[in-house]
């Protein structure tokens, strides 16, 4: 699946605007991906580097209208935590020589709440 096909659409509620700020983003995604295929399509569509992946299935509400009693679909949720400190790395090369250089990721998710 393409990244697209798997992020389907972000959560905004109470809790998930109280996650972003420890870098917890909420988002519904394809029922049939899995932890790996999440991940990289976060990191591919926002450019960031993802920590850890939460996922759980939410069970459809029952809903009445009139006499006619239906369920809601089922869904996939996942909660993704980011690395919001992407500091310097530093290693060393062939003579010896450290060598630093400065992540290339970004520390939120800038189109998360609309922006």
């Amino acid at each position: 699946m393409i990244p697209e096909e798997i992020i389907i659409a972000p959560v905004i509620t109470e809790k998930s605007n109280d996650q972003m700020q420890m870098g917890k983003y909420t988002f519904e995604v394809n029922k049939k991906a899995t932890k790996v295929e999440i991940a990289n399509a976060v990191e591919k569509l926002f450019n960031v580097k993802v920590l850890n992946v939460n996922t759980m299935t939410v069970k459809g509400k029952t809903k009445r209208v009139r006499y006619v009693e239906g369920k809601t679909s089922d869904w996939k949720k996942a909660i993704v935590t980011i690395d919001t400190n992407p500091g310097e790395e530093s290693y060393l090369s062939k003579g010896g020589k450290v060598v630093k250089i400065s992540k290339k990721y970004k520390d939120s998710i800038d189109k998360f709440m609309g922006a």
